[in-house]
């Protein structure tokens, strides 16, 4: 599924661009650690995607739909679970990481612990020099949240590349979320940094997933 904005992609370009980007993500990918700070991270030697997203949005189910591996992201009914930086290799033929970053906008969580989150994520977005696009993750039950502005215009005002992507495409119907994707893409069209290509995904059907592989792989260069 992808959603509104940019130009029309020709058909065989397309279909070549999906197919590298499947045989990537068929090689090997393996989790590295976790990372409290920023100074734990691996050395940035090779290019780095990270995945943003509310707290609950279902980046770690999105993370293993799109590496085809069931139990390589932990997933929890919790939000705010995810509270370091998580690193997962993908290997050859083209080196890259993933980076699960933690939840935003779980105002349950002890102040002190927010607090630490973002100054975790803040650190990383700004200074992380081979981040090469931050995949912005939007529940598309619910659209784009004042929190997720509020993300959008920290990546803008740090020059780093981002992207929209609607998770639970599936759990809304498809006149609803086409409605959803175009709204979405008009919020990203106002955002200097933000990708002009929404893509709408559902991890549990694996819908989407194709397009994203291979708007991450483009995106690693």
């Amino acid at each position: 599924m992808t959603g509104g904005g940019g130009a029309v992609e020709d058909p065989k370009a397309h279909a070549y661009r999906v197919e590298t980007a499947r045989r990537v993500f068929a090689g090997p990918i393996e989790f590295v650690l976790s990372a409290p700070k920023l100074e734990f991270l691996p050395p940035p030697t090779v290019p780095e995607i990270a995945f943003a997203g509310r707290s609950n949005v279902g980046k770690s189910s999105l993370l293993n739909a799109l590496t085809g591996r069931a139990g390589l992201a932990r997933t929890s009914n919790t939000p705010g679970r995810t509270q370091e930086l998580n690193v997962f290799d993908v290997g050859e033929p083209r080196a890259f990481r993933l980076i699960d970053m933690p939840g935003y906008g779980f105002a349950e969580a002890p102040k002190d612990v927010v607090r630490q989150w973002q100054a975790l994520v803040f650190d990383y977005l700004r200074g992380r020099a081979v981040l090469k696009r931050v995949l912005v993750l939007i529940d598309a039950r619910h659209g784009v949240k004042p929190v997720d502005t509020e993300i959008m215009g920290l990546l803008d005002k740090a020059a780093v590349s981002y992207q929209l992507v609607l998770t639970k495409g599936d759990k809304i119907k498809p006149t609803a979320l086409a409605a959803t994707a175009a709204a979405v893409a008009a919020v990203a069209a106002k955002h200097p940094a933000a990708f002009p290509v929404v893509l709408a995904t559902s991890a549990e059907k694996g819908e989407g997933i194709p397009d994203l592989r291979a708007a991450v792989v483009a995106a690693v260069g």
